[in-house]
């Protein structure tokens, strides 16, 4: 029997059973969509769009999955249903089957009565799924290369009609450089283009595409923001809108500013400007940075990486996933890193990096998930202050010469723990209850450089050695509603936090005069035998400190018209504060209690444009206290912006935004009282952001930026004048890279990238003694992609440019750049 028989006479038997006429009508307006294409594919776009090169249906428990296989990975698809079909459409890919140009099976399941795959005109792809008593249920889970779409029967039109749809995308989406959805700005899942602030993300494919393993090389591609200090080369240390930034969140989660951030389990990185106290509590006004973790997925993935370079650099990463059980109720991933190499400047001390993350995900039932994670991150690496400021520049010595001791060491060893519990109680309302815990000890044991005598060269330092200990638990409650008040949407927000961190330690010195001075233009080293850590008898710090913080807040995301959305929130801390001294058996302490207001409004006079403007406030407490040993009030900050957000196309964003931000309460000198503080200085910031990314043409990805900072201490502080810089500020930051990857033909997989990261002219030191040259730095990449293995090669600093990332603190503590270096990998998924 042929195949248009066949289906004549099964449409003829299905219509029987259908009782009504307009259910007759609607499912012969469904066969028509699921009619094999006839539109002939023009090869031209066949070969620029992903490719569907195989098509399966599985049995999996009461329903099917349809897997489409793919040279590569497929983006979202848009749903819509037509009577008893679900139908998904892909768009920028076509099917290219050996067998012709669509697929379909009838009565595959019970309930399902045709699953159809055909190729639509303008490079998409149509799957539709008709069931024989009401729609399908379909989740959607994306792949490296593919999708999966789990079909459960539909309970029927009669029975449930839309509610029995759940459209679900779990797992690694293609989002290409110009993703779509961020939570960190509003706690929850929220298109950008419906945020009333300014949100960079750099997605995956950006981290993969430029070999990057460290957080502050990936802020390169984000506008306004910079290195800031380092302590020594050791932990991460960032400057946001001319604002120093307190650490980096994980997940939503603080962390305690120990150590480099590790990567290898990061799916993107999140970049909130401005003052984001109102969902993360205390926090400087410059903004945040989060780093979103790679989740357990339902459908299998293992991947492995080996990347090895220049000055012995070596690092193998592994990333597992899938179920652990056959109802896919359970699954689990692990990513694992190990990374060693000897670094460009002249230390005997290598770094050596070990890294574990495993974590599991429960199904608990249809409405209830649980989700387990762990951590485990040791890292040992030389403590290295850098180079030196003489005059109004930096001293000019080769960049691999140290200036404290070959075998100066640092080491950081942290263990987390967490979960994460959703349960929905309806469509409308869920619950989500989350904790976290982080234990860290790190150590240090130094030469530490102290004033330079530029005069004749000579250095004096001190042998010195930090040992503390920090523990963070963190609890996160929110209740998230979607409801309608008349024609006005809501989607509200209920928050508690609470955090308690305890930290503690030493710093012990050798006594003065007893460490050898160097000369910085002929160094000697290990003039004397380094002391024993019990020959450090000068204990400067023995502190023990503990901050409880409690957090309430309650944001409304208010879509008034199709066009219009309000978003305001607002948060009440308590935030204590003890700190003992060890020596000397004082304790000191103070309780805080804030309000911070945020408002910010959405207008889209057309579709693809988004016009924004917010208001935000943050607050962090301040540790200096008055004549009357009070401490000063907390220190606030405000910000007022406009921007806009534009879909240039469905592949290509571009933003830019306008800002002032003011930063009150900041302690000086009282000139009647020296030894204490009075609340009088201030820190503004003004200045614009400009972001661009997506795909620009098939294979052709762009992300560039550019950010105007005009940061200045606008009252007295410290003794310095009004208007004084910023340390470590720029006026302008830029960045540009982009990839091209051939599409098609015999050379089809292999790319090409190329970047520059320019940085401006800074204030060394905070008194402005001295100038960080602006630099200008030029990456690039070559790479080939086959099927499911990737070669890359990343040349980063191409022309060998002396540059300086930041500075730590005073004139002996400039962080040079890297030079020249090139990273080759190889990675494969399967």
């Amino acid at each position: 029997m042929g195949v248009r028989l066949q289906r004549l006479v099964w449409l003829a038997g299905w219509l029987a059973l259908v009782p009504t006429a307009a259910q007759a009508e609607t499912a012969l307006s469904l066969g028509n969509i699921a009619q094999p294409g006839g539109q002939a594919v023009d090869l031209e776009l066949a070969q620029a769009a992903t490719q569907i090169t195989g098509v399966r249906i599985e049995p999996e428990g009461e329903g099917l999955r349809l897997v489409l296989d793919a040279n590569g990975a497929l983006g979202e698809p848009t749903t819509s249903v037509v009577g008893s079909a679900l139908v998904a459409e892909i768009a920028n890919a076509v099917l290219t089957l050996p067998e012709g140009e669509s697929f379909e099976q009838f009565g595959p399941a019970e309930g399902i009565a045709l699953v159809s795959v055909t190729n639509e005109p303008g490079n998409r792809v149509r799957v539709a799924i008709t069931g024989s008593d009401g729609p399908p249920a379909v989740t959607v889970s994306s792949r490296t290369a593919g999708l999966v779409l789990g079909i459960a029967p539909g309970l029927g039109l009669a029975s449930g009609g839309d509610e029995a749809i759940r459209i679900g995308v779990t797992g690694e989406g293609d989002e290409g450089y110009a993703p779509r959805n961020s939570s960190t700005a509003t706690r929850t899942d929220t298109p950008l283009r419906d945020t009333p602030r300014t949100i960079q993300i750099i997605p995956e494919q950006v981290l993969e595409d430029q070999g990057i393993t460290r957080v502050t090389d990936a802020v390169r591609n984000v506008s306004g923001v910079v290195q800031d200090g380092g302590f020594g080369s050791t932990t991460d240390q960032l400057n946001i809108r001319g604002f120093f930034t307190d650490g980096i969140f994980v997940d939503g989660f603080r962390g305690n500013g120990s150590g480099f951030a590790e990567t290898a389990n990061v799916e993107r990185i999140e970049v909130l400007r401005g003052p984001a106290s109102v969902l993360f509590g205390n926090t400087e006004p410059g903004g945040i940075v989060n780093l979103v973790t790679k989740q357990p997925l339902d459908e299998p993935f293992y991947g492995l990486e080996f990347q090895a370079g220049s000055y012995g650099f070596i690092r193998p990463t592994v990333d597992l996933t899938g179920p652990l059980n056959t109802d896919r109720t359970t699954l689990y991933r692990f990513n694992g890193a190990y990374e060693r190499a000897n670094g460009f400047r002249a230390f005997d001390q290598t770094i050596t990096r070990y890294f574990a993350a495993p974590s599991l995900a429960f199904r608990l039932g249809d409405a209830t998930t649980l989700n387990l994670d762990f951590t485990y991150r040791s890292d040992e690496r030389p403590f290295d202050r850098g180079l030196l400021a003489i005059g109004r520049g930096v001293v000019d010595t080769p960049l691999s010469r140290i200036f404290g001791e070959p075998d100066d060491v640092s080491r950081v060893q942290e263990y987390g723990a967490g979960y994460r519990l959703e349960h929905e109680f309806s469509d409308s309302w869920q619950v989500r209850n989350q904790f976290r815990l982080l234990s860290t000890d790190t150590f240090d044991y130094r030469a530490e450089p102290l004033a330079l005598d530029e005069g004749t060269g000579i250095l004096p330092r001190n042998f010195r050695s930090n040992d503390d200990r920090s523990e963070v638990y963190s609890l996160q409650t929110d209740v998230l509603g979607n409801f309608f008040t008349g024609s006005v949407e809501h989607n509200l927000l209920i928050g508690l936090d609470l955090r308690r961190q305890t930290s503690g330690g030493t710093q012990r010195r050798l006594p003065g005069g007893l460490t050898p001075s160097i000369d910085i233009f002929n160094p000697v080293y290990n003039v004397v035998e380094r002391p024993a850590l019990s020959a450090l008898t000068n204990e400067v710090r023995n502190n023990s400190d503990r901050t409880n913080a409690l957090g309430f807040f309650v944001q409304d995301q208010v879509q008034i018209l199709d066009n219009l959305i309000v978003v305001a929130g607002g948060r009440f801390d308590v935030v204590s504060q003890n700190s003992r001294n060890n020596q000397t058996g004082e304790n000191s302490g103070q309780d805080v209690t804030a309000f911070t207001p945020t408002v910010g409004v959405v207008y889209q006079p057309v579709e693809p444009i988004s016009l924004y403007a917010n208001f935000a406030r943050s607050f962090q407490p301040n540790a200096s206290t008055d004549a009357n040993n009070n401490f000063l009030p907390p220190e606030r900050g405000t910000q007022y912006e406009v921007g806009v957000q534009a879909a240039i196309t469905d592949r290509l964003t571009a933003s830019l935004a306008a800002y002032n931000i003011t930063k009150t309460n900041l302690a000086t000198t009282d000139p009647d009282n020296p030894d204490f503080s009075i609340p009088i200085a201030e820190q503004r910031s003004r200045g614009i952001d400009l972001n661009l990314a997506g795909e620009i043409l098939p294979g052709w990805n762009v992300i560039a930026s550019y950010g105007y900072i005009d940061a200045a201490y606008t009252a007295e502080y410290f003794g310095l004048p009004p208007g004084s810089r910023v340390q470590n500020v720029p006026n302008h930051t830029a960045s540009l890279w982009s990839t091209y990857e051939i599409q098609s033909g015999d050379l089809q997989g292999l790319g090409f990238g190329a970047g520059i990261f320019y940085v401006g002219d800074r204030a060394g030191d905070f008194e402005d003694t001295f100038d960080l040259p602006s630099y200008l730095r030029t990456d690039a990449a070559v790479f080939y992609r086959r099927n499911n293995w990737r070669a890359a090669i990343n040349v980063q600093n191409l022309f060998d440019v002396r540059y300086f990332s930041s500075n730590n603190f005073g004139r002996v503590a400039i962080e040079p750049g890297e030079p020249l270096s090139i990273v080759g990998s190889l990675s494969v998924e399967f």
